[in-house]
């Protein structure tokens, strides 16, 4: 059988490779798409879209717990089987935009199996052999399982596996507090289970400290229990009844056991050596161009190797399309790229944070802050806690940090500021509709200019003599 030739050969039928996929044969190029597992990667089926459904279910049976002035609060009567239903049912309504028949009809020839390169210009899948003038490699990761003592014969739960269970934990243990874990760990309390987190580290460890403590103490408060500083040596149990033995010999009992302590970039069994692409346990080695050991082999998403978020992958996109198709020179910067926890409250972050810009610009560094404490939208919706942080050199903002609500949203701006390089001026001279929330961005950038405008005796001194030279 004669090879399939082609201009672009995308593996991966992630975020990362359905953008560069359908951008490229929509301009024109012939685009093979590959994919061994589901259309849509984890993403849809078992990361953004499934995470932020249960979430959503477990954020309206909180409302209904704890009611609002007037109203009194309720039990809510939790149907899990149904719940898991509602996940289903959205992935489901998006799943036709990632489909093999909508790619299919935009012109791409899809290939539903594992690909493996047999040279660097070749692939091999399902019995074709593909050569293409340019690659681009976008298999995602999948979960890092750690080598626990007893991690082969304890049953555990991933992010590949959580949202198919159909019957609510008594007690979830959850290995691992990072974003998902603390996620995952919320939805299930609100959704009526007993939950543990247990993280080596500090919970939310990348994370500016004195935000990530406002979502500690609001978990806290809902009953989940958090163990930090302790690793876990040993796992025992079997299905509904497992044992996790902490460092200090703390000994935890519960239903499940769910791992949500990082990822691993899927690459295995890929043949990349005979590709002449260079590449490590973190993922293809790659240029500020996304480009691998051989040129005409790109990376994007998790397998470049870098930050491991949906919205990276679909910006990696855009930048190899303008290189691989339209033949226009580009590079990643990932300096501005924000990042959300999507927790009640939430956690934001975009740039520097307060202790990476004190050690990155020492004294240069002015650190602003606006509490929603403050802001009218937040105190009407009884969500009045939690504060913005701006990291600013020189009038210029080098990071922004959020904690509260719709931090996530709250963020977008934060990260226009940074990668149009525009200055907190821009931001104060903003007219923000009142009362939004938006508003606490506002007067963060008002509280950088305020001892400028009302601490400084000789602008004082120039008003008043203004005043006396009006008429």
């Amino acid at each position: 059988m004669p090879p399939i030739l082609t201009d672009i050969c995308v593996i991966g039928a992630g975020s990362g490779g359905l953008s560069v996929a359908a951008g490229a044969v929509q301009m024109g190029a012939r685009v093979v798409l590959i994919e061994a597992g589901e259309m849509g990667g984890d993403c849809l089926n078992t990361g953004c879209v499934p995470s932020k459904a249960l979430l959503a279910a477990a954020k309206a049976a909180e409302a209904q717990r704890k009611g609002f002035a007037g109203i009194a609060p309720a039990t809510p009567q939790i149907d899990f089987a149904a719940v898991k239903d509602h996940v289903a049912a959205v992935i489901a309504q998006i799943a036709p935009v990632d489909s093999q028949e909508r790619f299919e009809g935009l012109g791409c020839t899809v290939i539903r199996a594992f690909a493996r390169f047999t040279s660097p210009r070749e692939v091999e899948a399902g019995g074709q052999l593909i050569r293409a003038r340019r690659f681009v490699i976008a298999t995602g990761s999948r979960p890092f399982v750690p080598p626990i003592s007893g991690i082969d014969t304890v049953p555990y739960l991933t992010n590949e596996t959580i949202f198919g269970l159909l019957e609510r934990p008594g007690h979830l243990i959850v290995i691992g507090g990072g974003p998902i874990g603390m996620e995952m760990a919320q939805a299930h309390r609100r959704l009526g289970c007993a939950v543990t987190v247990i993280e080596a580290g500090r919970v939310l460890g990348r994370e500016d400290p004195e935000l990530a403590a406002v979502v500690v103490d609001a978990l806290k408060a809902e009953g989940i229990a958090l163990v930090e500083g302790q690793p876990v040596v040993r796992l025992t149990g079997t299905d509904g009844a497992v044992e996790v033995t902490l460092g200090d010999g703390t000994a935890l009992k519960g239903t499940h056991l769910l791992l949500a302590v990082g990822r691993k970039v899927a690459l295995d069994g890929m043949g990349l050596d005979a590709a002449g692409v260079a590449h490590t346990a973190k993922g293809v080695t790659v240029d500020a161009r996304l480009r691998s050991s051989n040129r005409r082999i790109f990376a994007v998403g998790d397998a470049a190797g870098g930050l491991q978020f949906t919205h990276v992958a679909g910006w990696h996109a855009g930048i190899v399309i303008r290189q691989a198709v339209l033949g226009l020179p580009a590079r990643a910067d990932p300096g501005a790229i924000p990042r959300a926890t999507y927790t009640d409250p939430e956690l934001a972050q975009v740039g520097l944070t307060e202790a990476e810009a004190s050690a990155l610009h020492g004294p240069a560094l002015t650190v602003v802050r606006a509490e929603f404490g403050h802001n009218d939208r937040a105190i009407t919706e009884a969500k009045a806690t939690g504060l913005i942080k701006v990291m600013v050199v020189k009038g210029r903002p080098v990071g922004a940090s959020i904690v509260g609500p719709q931090a996530g949203e709250l963020i977008a701006l934060w990260a226009l500021v940074l990668s149009a390089r525009l200055k907190m001026s821009a931001v104060a001279g903003m007219v923000a509709p009142y009362p939004t929330l938006g508003e606490v961005s506002k007067r963060a950038a008002g509280a950088y200019f305020s001892p400028q405008l009302f601490a400084n005796p000789v602008l004082k001194w120039i008003v008043r003599f203004v005043q006396r030279m009006i008429p």
